[in-house]
């Protein structure tokens, strides 16, 4: 017994140092205090069955590599884990779906108190604008945020000019959207000698 305390001990410290796992980290993947990892190091204890499966599953290799010399070792293949990815349209339409319902919900909300405010449904289409730039910085390197960048100049001017009737503030839409453009065609030089 002392001998498999031993060599169950040297491979525990063998796979641990090859996997970068402290006792404390190894303790939390399998739930147990890193007082009991150091006490089965030590060879003063052997865990349970329970306890070498999961160890077992933890470093890729079989209980019986746990229990024996490591020139009997087979490492299990594991299957490779493949990241979860979400498709970017369902997730951009269901975002501004969530944004339009907000919108309407309050404008519902305000019309029952009897106050009719347009506005609120307006603020929807610069919110998707803003919302849309993001998600296309994010997930697409701002390929078309020129586009997203026009058209939000040109809804919050819209929404500045109907809500203030100042129909002037249109006058601001092509010199606004000149600066989009020249803005978004920036391009850094590489300095020439």
């Amino acid at each position: 017994m002392e001998e498999l305390k031993a060599i169950f001990a040297s491979n525990l410290i063998k796979l641990r140092a090859e996997a970068g796992l402290t006792q404390a980290e190894l303790g939390e993947k399998i739930h147990y205090s890193d007082k009991s990892i150091s006490k089965w190091e030590r060879a003063e204890a052997i865990p349970d069955a329970y306890v070498l499966t999961l160890l077992a599953e933890v470093f890729g290799v079989s209980v019986s590599a746990l229990l024996t010399g490591e020139e009997e070792w087979r490492y299990i293949e594991k299957p490779e884990e493949k990241p979860v990815e979400y498709s970017r349209p369902t997730v951009i339409s269901c975002t501004i779906a969530g944004i339009w319902t907000l919108c309407l919900v309050e404008f519902v909300l305000m019309w029952i108190l009897g106050h009719v405010y347009w506005i609120i449904l307006l603020a929807a289409v610069p919110i998707t604008l803003v919302t849309l730039l993001v998600f296309n910085s994010v997930w697409y390197a701002g390929r078309r945020n020129m586009y997203i960048i026009g058209a939000l100049v040109l809804s919050i001017a819209l929404i500045l000019a109907l809500e203030l009737r100042a129909w002037q503030i249109l006058l601001l839409i092509p010199p606004a959207e000149i600066v989009v453009y020249l803005a978004c065609h920036i391009r850094r030089r590489e300095k020439q000698e």
